[in-house]
């Protein structure tokens, strides 16, 4: 069912050249949360910032889009730690929007692991995840105790690690040295290997990694670390933004404006201008430049490096080289549906679905991957929005959504890459049709009485995140999480080129939670002494 028509949401200023009220102090490339966080924190430190977003929206991955009458998010899902003030995230949210964005509780069960025939339940706050897991496993008490300590330690370490991207380059690489001589280097190992250490039970091992898709690699493959980040994460359970995730945008963007800075979309920059070997502003592509003494890059280090950096530039071709030692994460396909009654009507749960053939993630991502057509699909994700968004009914009434995410290589799609978006042709709408509706048999099995409700769906694929969000290979992680990507020092809020700063979930870790972390640190590490009331009020 393809339907070429842009979303009617918009959350942002149009852009026009006659439109920038500069000087700005700070120019942001990109509109996700890491740039939008940065810019809302560099505001109330005083900075006049603009943010220029290519999109017709601002958000990134955490914006809305609307269709047909129905909305869906493209990428929050959901999200943890909301439940108390004094988490980071929490804190850092509450920062950037004036305490103004709301967020509603989902069900205690917050994630279901499906594995084949069997299903497991991970049950919001600490003591009651581990009852339901000792419950289901009851051999297994010892593990599952030594299991919960092993992802504090995790955790625990990655703070200093954090702390040690605002550390000139050469600290940073003596701080690195020692982290890697304690808990940072012991859990920087792929999270199979860390918990077959604690077990020897494949079907635990299944359940406890079931949420491998926040990161994009199997447990074999990912590193401990995020491991233990993303499980911490939502150990409280997970909430979603009342009034849907445009709300996140639309409640930064009058903080930015306060200090006379403002969020533009349709705003694409095509390179950051080099004058004496610093970064000194933008080139749109209306040929307009806009010039401010700090640029900062919420694009991906790939597109940073490799598209908006010119080749002059000092440490250019070093740049390019250390890309080579990273790789792209996870590229997906996502079914959005719209049915014809309400969530509370159709019983939809607040609970995601993570849904698998059985225990042996990595056998079946591979051999799926390579036969696409002759093997079950490897993971298959359920989220219910609309079931999520206590204000979604007021908003689309007798209507209720549900959003399809399943792994979706590239290189599935590559032929049509140079093809336009809403005009590729019969062969590639066959193939988005032939995907869905396997995906919708999946969710059917689950829940059969909302076939008889099924009102309106569309695929994206890689091709559609490359389209809108510049991912040019539809990844929607930024970065593989694996254990090299940890040692990657240059992965940090300041980069070699004086004037130019990264942010994001590139320079930190995956995610809502792990970008806006990242706009935090480009902010101390820009603001400098400035910065200090700031990291003590987030950090201590």
């Amino acid at each position: 069912m393809p339907s070429p028509q842009p979303s009617s949401i918009r959350v942002g200023r149009r852009y026009r050249a006659n439109r920038l009220d500069g000087p700005y102090d700070v120019l942001v490339i990109g509109s996700g949360i890491g740039g939008l966080c940065a810019a809302a924190c560099l505001s109330k430190l005083g900075k006049k910032v603009a943010v220029f977003e290519q999109h017709y929206t601002a958000g990134g991955f955490t914006h809305s889009y609307e269709r047909n009458g129905y909305e869906w998010d493209v990428g929050v899902h959901y999200i943890g730690d909301m439940g108390a003030r004094h988490t980071l995230s929490r804190r850092l949210f509450d920062h950037i929007t004036d305490g103004k964005l709301q967020w509603a509780p989902m069900d205690a069960c917050y994630d279901r692991i499906f594995l084949g025939d069997r299903h497991y339940d991970l049950v919001a706050g600490p003591d009651a995840f581990r009852a339901e897991l000792k419950k289901a496993f009851p051999d297994q008490h010892g593990a599952i105790d030594a299991y919960m300590k092993a992802l504090n330690k995790a955790a625990g370490a990655i703070k200093p690690f954090t702390a040690s991207k605002l550390l000139p380059a050469p600290l940073s690489g003596v701080a690195r040295k020692v982290l890697n001589r304690g808990a940072l280097g012991r859990y920087n190992r792929p999270t199979r290997q860390v918990l077959a250490e604690l077990t020897d039970d494949p079907e635990l091992i299944a359940v406890l990694t079931g949420q491998w898709g926040d990161n994009g690699l199997p447990p074999a493959r990912s590193s401990f670390l995020i491991h233990a980040l993303i499980a911490r994460h939502y150990l409280y359970g997970g909430y979603y933004p009342v009034g849907g995730a445009s709300e996140i945008a639309r409640n930064v963007i009058p903080v930015i404006q306060q200090s006379g800075g403002e969020v533009f979309t349709y705003a694409d920059v095509t390179n950051i201008l080099i004058e004496n070997g610093r970064a000194v502003g933008v080139r749109l592509a209306d040929g307009h430049k806009e010039r401010a003494p700090t640029v900062i890059s919420d694009a991906g280090v790939f597109n940073t490096f490799t598209k908006l950096l010119p080749d002059t530039a000092p440490q250019h071709a070093a740049y390019r080289k250390q890309l080579g030692q990273v790789r792209r994460s996870m590229a997906s396909a996502c079914l959005y549906i719209g049915l014809n009654d309400t969530a509370e009507n159709l019983g939809l749960p607040k609970t995601n679905y993570w849904i698998y053939p059985d225990n042996d993630y990595e056998g079946q991502l591979d051999r799926a991957l390579a036969d696409p057509n002759h093997h079950d699909i490897p993971l298959t994700y359920i989220s219910f929005p609309s079931a999520k968004d206590p204000d979604f009914t007021r908003r689309y009434p007798g209507r209720a959504t549900i959003e399809i995410v399943a792994a979706a290589p590239f290189e599935w799609y590559q032929r049509w890459a140079d093809t336009p978006w809403g005009k590729r042709g019969d062969d590639y709408e066959a193939k988005k049709e032939a995907f869905a509706q396997r995906l919708l048999e999946k969710l059917f099995e689950k829940h059969p009485r909302l076939r008889d409700h099924l009102d309106y769906y569309e695929l994206s694929t890689p091709l559609s995140t490359a389209h809108f969000c510049r991912y040019p290979e539809g990844e929607i992680y930024g970065l593989d999480h694996d254990p090299e990507r940890f040692e990657q020092d240059w992965l940090r809020p300041k980069t070699k080129v004086p004037g130019l700063y990264l942010t994001g979930q590139d320079i930190l870790t995956c995610g809502v939670g792990g970008a806006l972390v990242g706009g935090l640190m480009t902010t101390l590490a820009i603001s400098g002494r400035r910065g200090l009331p700031l990291a003590k009020r987030m950090l201590v």
